[in-house]
């Protein structure tokens, strides 16, 4: 793991994160989201309806 300076310009802080980490945690925390809420969705459809009397 490299050591980052903390000397930098105002132009060197405003560059993008050339590994995209960034996107990545935005897109794994996205499709866990999603996963999750499909995960309970189902759980609740499969619960037997209550038969009205």
């Amino acid at each position: 793991m490299r050591v980052e300076e903390t000397n930098k310009t105002t132009t060197e802080v405003r560059q993008a994160d050339h590994r995209k980490m960034n996107f990545t945690v935005l897109l794994l925390s996205l499709v866990g989201i999603i996963v999750l809420f499909a995960l309970v969705y189902f759980i609740f459809a499969m619960q037997p309806h209550p038969t009205a009397p």
